[in-house]
């Protein structure tokens, strides 16, 4: 069976692109589509060093630096990627790579990691931080998304299954494409993460620093309880702004090394987690270094976190408001109850969203629907 793999786009290593190289290790000779491929050469290991097929888009003017510019051309370019000759297509997708055109003997399986945020529920917040919610360009960006969910909506009919990374997504699946969606975890690499031996008194956060990370709130909570420390790993947009905030007993420590990350989520009391994500990675991280996570109620971290007084093996807690002071009472929560999560528990559920348990259950997914699409059409005949 010839095997093609679609990728939105290829120019850096993170969340989508940890999927991809599961996938790659399941499929290793598939052939390998994106709309561009911007990878540096020694950043190409977890494509297996493939050659990739690439739109348009990858040789217009300024596209390695601007390519998400090109957002309006990217449903003709996606639909351009000619994957006629292969027997199975494999989107994984945030934008528009299950557009991919596929013919009715073709089984099409699309991993969604989101339904496109900037064109449905999220597009208004999105218009407001790129300044584009009035006025004559707030216009044309409108049109130009109303465009892209008309097409996003119509594209949905030539995907034979969906995969989410999240019940969360797989209800945003069925909302925007009225399409059940099976939710396959995506894989965390737990075995990088080990338990430490002893807990420090502090707290971590760390995630890059953008508005909706929500960073700014853990420092403000802390910053109003300063008789706990807390210690916050990562940089970005925001840096600024939130060392301004930033009192005496929070420390920003920038951008570190995965040694650092990992040395400091080994020792933290907790891991404070403040974002609405689709699936998030660094909660589970923490768990799998039997570090208790105090998180924001919605979206992923609901099905990656045990709160405490729900389940025996409580790994954590949630507070229901993106405020300071929902985190603050969480945290004082937190501390009347430390010592009834075990850091074993926290380690036993890191190992749930493990890559080899990816990978086992995507290869169960394709061959399942595989063999069914091959009985249907034996019946057919």
């Amino acid at each position: 069976m010839k095997v093609a793999i679609i990728q939105d786009w290829l120019v850096t290593y993170a969340g989508a692109e940890k999927v991809l190289e599961e996938i790659l290790k399941i499929y290793p000779h598939a052939d390998l589509f994106s709309l561009v491929d911007f990878l540096p050469e020694n950043q190409r290991d977890f494509i297996l060093n493939k050659k990739v097929n690439t739109s348009f888009i990858q040789k217009m003017p300024m596209a390695k630096k601007k390519y998400r510019s090109y957002l309006p051309f990217m449903p003709l370019a996606i639909e351009q990627l000619d994957v006629s000759k292969y027997d199975i297509v494999i989107s994984s997708s945030h934008a528009v790579a299950k557009g991919v055109i596929t013919g009715p003997d073709q089984l099409h399986i699309s991993y969604v990691h989101s339904p496109i945020r900037y064109a449905w529920d999220l597009q208004h917040q999105y218009l407001q931080e790129a300044g584009l919610n009035k006025g004559l360009k707030g216009m044309l960006a409108k049109v130009m998304l109303h465009n892209i969910r008309n097409w996003d909506y119509r594209t949905s009919n030539g995907v034979d299954y969906f995969l989410s990374n999240s019940n969360f997504i797989g209800k945003r699946v069925w909302k925007v494409y009225h399409r059940e969606a099976e939710t396959i975890y995506p894989p965390v690499d737990v075995s990088a993460f080990t338990m430490g031996d002893k807990k420090e008194d502090f707290y971590l956060t760390a995630s890059r620093m953008v508005p909706y990370k929500k960073i700014n709130l853990i420092v403000e909570a802390f910053s109003s309880m300063p008789d706990k420390k807390l210690v916050v790993i990562g940089t970005g947009p925001d840096f600024e702004k939130i060392k301004g905030i930033a009192t005496p007993n929070v420390t920003l420590l920038g951008y570190q090394s995965f040694e650092v990350l990992k040395d400091h989520m080994q020792r933290a009391k907790a891991f404070v987690f403040a974002a609405e994500e689709d699936f998030g990675i660094t909660p589970v991280e923490a768990q799998a270094c039997g570090t208790p996570v105090i998180a924001y109620g919605k979206g992923g971290a609901l099905e990656t976190v045990n709160a405490f007084g729900e389940v025996s093996e409580a790994t954590g807690l949630f507070f229901k408001e993106q405020t300071p002071e929902a985190i603050i009472n969480s945290v004082k929560r937190f501390e009347e109850i430390e010592n009834f999560i075990s850091p074993d528990d926290c380690r036993e559920n890191a190992l749930r969203f493990s890559p080899e348990r990816f990978r086992e259950e995507f290869r169960e997914f394709v061959e399942k629907k595989l063999n069914k699409k091959i009985v249907r059409e034996k019946v057919e005949v």
